[in-house]
Order: structure tokens, then C-alpha cells, then sequence
């Protein structure tokens, strides 16, 4: 079910739309009051919400969708995966250290490893590819 919702965050209303889950263990909705209209001052600030396509669950995968992403810049500080190696899906790949905490890379698939594009020390940006799985 989908829900249109009025947000207010620092003075500033903003439109939301929302997805509730339905279906065995959703939790019941609570009734709240309804949220007061914007200031005539803010109204103009903030455009109707839009319902937006929900994502196909079964879409064929986008070509290099066997690249490894960083997810956050960072320093690489382990590599657990070896080229030719397989793996399933989940499996740590490599950690990356940000701000004094570790993040770890796991595989989006199973495969193998078809390369490790990066070594122990480098810094990388978000989105980097840091490896590839095949």
C-alpha cells in the first residue's frame, strides 16, 4: 500500500510517499493526528509527491554488473579473495578501513574471482571497482 505522508524536519515540510508493507507480520497501522498544512511561505518550497516505478525484482544484470564497487572512500587494509578463486554470494572479499572503522566488501554474486583491481594500502574512492567476479 502506498501512502502519501507530509514531513516536517527543521520548519520545512516536505511530501513524502511511502511504502507499507501488507501481508502476515506487517505491523498494524497506527492512527495518527493528521499533519498540520505547510505555511503559506513553505508551500511553495515543495513540489507533490510523484509515485515512483517500483524496481523490477528479475531485471537481466547491466553490463560489468560482475564489478565489485566501493562502497566509501577508504584505505584498503585486507584482501581475503585471490583471482581464480570462487565465491558465493556474500562471501568477504576484502575490507576497507574509513575514519577509523572497518567496512566490509562481500561478493553481490557467486562466481570467480576474475581479478583484484586493487592491493593492501591503496586508497580508494567510492565506486572504485576493486574487483571483478565473473
Amino acid at each position: 500500500m502506498i501512502k502519501k505522508l507530509r514531513v516536517t524536519v527543521d520548519g520545512k515540510s516536505y511530501d513524502v510517499t511511502v511504502e507499507m508493507a501488507d501481508g502476515p507480520g506487517a505491523p498494524a497501522p497506527a492512527s495518527a493526528p493528521p499533519a498540520p498544512p505547510a505555511p503559506p511561505h513553505q508551500s511553495a518550497e515543495v513540489a507533490p509527491a510523484k509515485p515512483e516505478p517500483a524496481p523490477a525484482s528479475a531485471a537481466p544484470e547491466p553490463p560489468g554488473s560482475g564489478d565489485v564497487p566501493s562502497p566509501l572512500a577508504g584505505r584498503i587494509i585486507e584482501i581475503v579473495v585471490q583471482p581464480g578463486q570462487i565465491v558465493k554470494q556474500n562471501d568477504h572479499l576484502l575490507t576497507i578501513e574509513a575514519m577509523k572503522m572497518n567496512t566490509f566488501v562481500f561478493a553481490p554474486k557467486a562466481g570467480r574471482v576474475a581479478s583484484v583491481n586493487v592491493a593492501v594500502g591503496d586508497a580508494v574512492g567510492e565506486g572504485r571497482t576493486l574487483a571483478r567476479i565473473e
